[in-house]
């Protein structure tokens, strides 16, 4: 070896070692501290709600502190028609489909990236026919000569990291894919949660209806009755009137109960990856589910570990920061090792004989001198995008406890409501028990006891509405809380994918053109 290719091996080692042991620029990313306040409310939480004399809903519920979240939280309701309805969402939803697609895209990004840390070799042949003339060596015009050139080539390229830059790359790649992680965990949270209270809604709006259809049918019975006293002279104009308007009053509730009704249907047949002209959860009914009595409550110390929308949050700030260190890295000298061996010959039987050896090998440096600040505003811009990233972060942990704090005083006030409703329906029952004794007896009027249906039909739909509410905000927190995704396991095998080192896809994905194409 002469004295100047051993130089410049030198220097290729000293560049392989100085990228093995070189800086990592840009800062390095530290999560966030986690939240010091132990408290969602102001005052000291009730640890345990009010509860009504009614079997449906009517129990009381109490927060245990620091109590861990089932995997399939939904099992608390107690339901086996509930419990089908998620399973096929999860089997049949295509925004679970998208997710576990975005997860397995970001991991295969992750690997691309994590491959431009090492050499890249090729291999390459050629084969050259070449037809010269004399004038082109000084011989003359007249002659020409034909002769083939056949070459074989080893290439070897490599970009030291010197300064950090590619790993910092692989750092943010695998900070998003880490943010897709949690999306995916959102994507299940957020479907369950939509399944749960779709089918509590459409439990509740159904019996609304029926109930008020009910109460439509008593109105209509007593204005029947109004006119037929007005006929005979026993009733004015004002008391058909009254009951008319009554009557109106109740139908026009109807159409939008109805219309709530089509749309919970048409939302929870979307939720099962299903067409609005299919046909499920049709008979679930409130009195088929069981109020859970026991209800976890996280720190907010473990509620920004629990949260998907934090930690996919957390991911973001984790992206920005490597990013800084991207763009730091650009601003220093770039690296470049390329080298070159490989076989030249006049005829393929003297090609890889002594003497047709030929070989490169070669360091390059680069170091941008001006570029009117380009690379500088370029860091400036990562630099505000960390801080973009930190502060909706600390925006996704308020709203976090925003909602925590919502479901708790919602369960709370929600208990006390259905109290109040079943005291209610429970007077108007009485209510209707004496006005039907003392219509047998013929104390009363038929109207009066129309009246006393009325308002006990009225009752009903009030604490029907209180028991479906109170469902759907206990589904609220077992989402707010992060709904269990870490005893869970979510994340499809093919999602995470796996680095591969070989150079040709797959047989079965190589497809010759076709004759005539």
């Amino acid at each position: 070896m002469t004295r100047r290719s051993a130089n410049l091996v030198g220097a290729l080692a000293l560049a392989g070692s100085a990228a093995l042991m070189g800086c990592t620029a840009g800062p390095d990313f530290k999560r966030p501290d986690k939240p010091t306040t132990e408290a969602y409310t102001p005052e000291k939480l009730e640890l345990q709600t009010a509860s009504a004399p009614i079997v449906d809903a009517g129990g009381a519920q109490t927060f245990i502190e620091s109590r861990d979240i089932p995997g399939d939280w939904w099992i608390l309701f107690r339901s086996d028609e509930l419990n089908s309805l998620i399973h096929e969402a999860l089997k049949a939803n295509p925004d679970l489909d998208a997710a576990q697609a975005a997860l397995r895209q970001a991991n295969e990004m992750l690997y691309a990236q994590q491959a431009t840390l090492f050499p890249t070799l090729s291999a390459s042949a050629q084969v050259q026919q070449i037809q010269t003339n004399g004038a082109t060596t000084g011989i003359g015009t007249g002659q020409t000569f034909v002769f083939g050139v056949e070459t074989a080539t080893l290439n070897v390229a490599y970009a030291p990291d010197v300064f950090g830059g590619v790993r910092r790359s692989v750092e943010s790649q695998a900070a998003q894919a880490e943010f897709q992680r949690y999306q995916l965990e959102a994507t299940y949270l957020t479907l369950t949660s939509n399944v749960v209270v779709a089918a509590v809604n459409l439990a509740s709006l159904r019996g609304q209806v029926a109930a008020t259809e009910q109460l439509i049918h008593l109105q209509t019975d007593g204005l029947n009755l109004v006119q037929t006293q007005f006929n005979l002279g026993g009733a004015s104009q004002a008391d058909v009137l009254a009951q008319q308007a009554l009557l109106r009053q109740t139908e026009a509730t109807l159409p939008p109960l109805q219309k709530q009704l089509a749309v919970q249907r048409n939302q929870l047949m979307t939720l099962l990856g299903r067409p609005p002209s299919d046909d499920a959860g049709q008979g679930l009914e409130l009195a088929a589910l069981h109020l859970p009595e026991e209800l976890p409550l996280s720190l907010p110390s473990q509620l920004v570990e629990q949260r998907p929308d934090v930690r996919s949050a957390e991911a973001q700030v984790h992206v920005a920061s490597a990013n800084i260190g991207v763009a730091v890295s650009a601003q220093m000298p770039q690296f470049n090792i390329t080298g070159a061996f490989g076989f030249a010959s006049l005829g393929f039987a003297s090609l890889f004989v002594p003497g047709s050896q030929a070989w490169s090998m070669g360091l390059a440096l680069a170091q941008t001198l001006f570029d009117a600040g380009k690379l500088s505003h370029q860091k400036q811009a990562a630099v505000a995008a960390y801080d973009k990233a930190a502060a909706q972060y600390r925006s996704t942990v308020l709203s976090a406890f925003q909602d925590v704090a919502n479901a708790l005083r919602a369960i709370q006030i929600d208990a006390d409501g259905l109290r109040t409703a079943v005291a209610a329906e429970q007077t108007a029952a009485a209510s209707l028990n004496l006005s039907q004794q003392q219509y047998q007896l013929g104390a009363i009027n038929y109207l009066a006891l129309l009246v006393a249906q009325q308002v006990y039909q009225q009752a009903v739909i009030v604490r029907v509405k209180a028991q479906g509410v109170r469902y759907a905000d206990t589904a609220a927190l077992f989402q707010a809380l992060g709904g269990g995704w870490w005893n869970r396991s979510d994340v499809k095998p093919e999602s995470n994918g796996k680095p591969g080192n070989f150079w040709l896809p797959p047989v079965d994905e190589i497809h010759l053109p076709r004759a005539g194409h």
